[in-house]
C-alpha cells in the first residue's frame, strides 16, 4: 500500500468528517431529523461522533508526518509545534469575534468588545490537542503516550467526580469543568447556546479529548505497519469492538456524554472510528472502489481551510439583512427550503450550502492549492 494509496484513505475519511460537521451545524431550520440532533445531555447519537472523528484524523494525519521530524533538532521541533498550535486556536478566536464590529443603541458601529468574545471552542480544542498530544509522542513516544492517555481517562473520571457537585456531578451547573471554566474565564467568555455559561470545549475536559488524538496516531502507525492485509483489518476491527464494548461498561458508571467529553464518550467514539476507518481502507484499497472517493477527498484535502469557511459564511449570512426584521440565512430557508417541508427542507438548506463550500474545495483542488496550517 503506497503512501498516495494511504493518504487517500485518510482524505476519504476527513472529509467525510468535514461534510457531516458542515451538515450538523447549518440546518435550514427547526425542527431536523432527530440523527442530526447532539444528544440532549447523556447518551449518543450520530452527530456525536462527527467532532471526535476530526481529532482522531488528526492524529491520523500525525503518524505521516511527524517520521519527517527525525533528525531535526528539538528547538525546531517544538516551535513547529506551538506554530500550529497557536495558529489554530487563535483562528478559533477570531472567528467567534468575526465580524469584529457591531452596532450600539445609537446605531453607530463600534469595535465588538473583547469581553464578550468566547474563549474556547471547536478548534480551540483541536489545537490544544494536537499541541498536547504532538509533545506527548514526540518526547515520550507512542507508548508512553498510549499508557498517558489511560491515566488522562481514569483522572478525568475522578475530578469530574471529586470536585462536582455532590449532589449531582455530572449535571450542566454542577460539573467540575464548568466551574473550572467559570473561574477561569468568566461567564462572558463561555458558550451561551445551552441556556447559561457552559462551554462544551471547555478547558478540563479537553484532557480526555487528546485520547482521541493519540488514538487516531496509534491508528495511523498502525496501518502503516499492518494495514496490507486482511490480518492487520481484522485486527482494527476487533480493537474497536473492543473499545466499544469497553465504552458500553463504563457507560454505567460514567455516561456517554458528548458535552462532557466523558472517557466512556473517548472509547465509543475512537471505537467506532476504528471501524469507520477500516471500512473505508477495506473499499479503497482492497476493493479498488474509488468511484466516490474524490468526492470527500476535496474536503479532506482542506479540511481545516473548508470548516472555517463554512463558519464564516454562516456568520455572514445572519447578519446580512433580508425581508422585514430577518437576516440572509433565515430568507433563504422560508422562501425556498420550507416549501419541501419542516425536515426536508432544513436537511436540504444544510446540504446545499455544504455543495457550495465543497465547490471552493473543489475549485482549490483543481488549481492544487492546499492551505495548510
Amino acid at each position: 500500500m503506497s503512501n498516495s494509496k494511504r493518504f487517500l484513505s485518510l482524505d476519504v475519511f476527513r472529509g467525510m468528517t468535514i461534510c457531516l460537521m458542515i451538515i450538523v451545524n447549518t440546518p435550514g431550520g427547526d425542527p431536523t431529523f432527530a440523527p442530526l440532533h447532539h444528544a440532549a445531555w447523556h447518551g449518543f447519537t450520530p452527530t456525536d461522533l462527527v467532532f471526535p472523528s476530526f481529532l482522531f484524523a488528526v492524529g491520523n494525519a500525525m503518524s505521516f508526518v511527524m517520521p519527517r521530524w527525525e533528525g531535526m533538532a528539538n528547538a525546531v521541533i517544538i516551535g513547529k509545534i506551538f506554530k500550529r498550535t497557536a495558529l489554530i486556536f487563535l483562528l478559533g478566536y477570531l472567528m467567534y469575534w468575526f465580524p469584529f464590529v457591531q452596532l450600539d443603541d445609537a446605531g453607530n458601529w463600534m469595535l465588538k468588545p473583547f469581553s464578550d468574545t468566547r474563549i474556547l471552542g471547536v478548534l480551540q480544542r483541536i489545537g490544544l490537542c494536537y499541541g498536547i498530544a504532538a509533545l506527548m509522542i514526540h518526547f515520550l513516544k507512542p507508548k508512553f503516550s498510549f499508557i498517558i492517555s489511560i491515566g488522562f481517562l481514569l483522572l478525568y473520571w475522578g475530578l469530574c467526580i471529586w470536585f462536582g457537585e455532590p449532589s449531582d456531578p455530572l449535571s450542566m451547573t454542577g460539573n467540575a469543568g464548568q466551574k473550572l471554566d467559570l473561574w477561569l474565564f468568566g461567564e462572558s467568555h463561555l458558550y451561551h447556546g445551552e441556556g447559561i455559561a457552559f462551554d462544551p470545549e471547555g478547558l478540563l475536559s479537553t484532557m480526555p479529548a487528546v485520547a482521541n488524538v493519540v488514538g487516531g496516531f496509534l491508528v495511523g502507525q498502525y496501518v502503516q505497519k499492518k494495514g496490507k492485509d486482511y490480518e492487520g483489518l481484522a485486527m482494527l476491527l476487533l480493537v474497536g469492538a473492543v473499545l466499544l464494548f469497553l465504552a458500553y461498561c463504563w457507560n454505567m458508571s460514567f455516561p456517554i456524554n458528548k458535552k462532557l467529553w466523558t472517557s466512556s464518550f473517548v472509547l465509543i467514539t475512537v471505537g467506532l472510528d476504528c471501524v469507520i476507518l477500516a471500512a473505508i481502507i477495506y473499499l479503497i484499497e482492497f476493493k479498488k472502489r474509488t468511484k466516490y472517493a474524490y468526492f470527500f477527498e476535496v474536503l479532506g484535502k482542506n479540511p481545516l481551510f473548508v470548516y472555517l469557511l463554512s463558519e464564516i459564511l454562516v456568520i455572514l449570512l445572519y447578519i446580512i439583512p433580508a425581508g422585514d426584521n430577518s437576516n440572509l440565512f433565515s430568507w433563504i430557508y422560508s422562501n425556498i427550503f420550507i416549501y419541501i417541508g419542516d425536515y426536508w427542507g432544513s436537511l436540504a438548506f444544510a446540504v446545499s450550502f455544504m455543495l457550495l463550500c465543497w465547490s471552493v474545495g473543489w475549485v482549490l483542488d483543481k488549481r492544487k492549492i492546499y492551505i495548510r496550517v
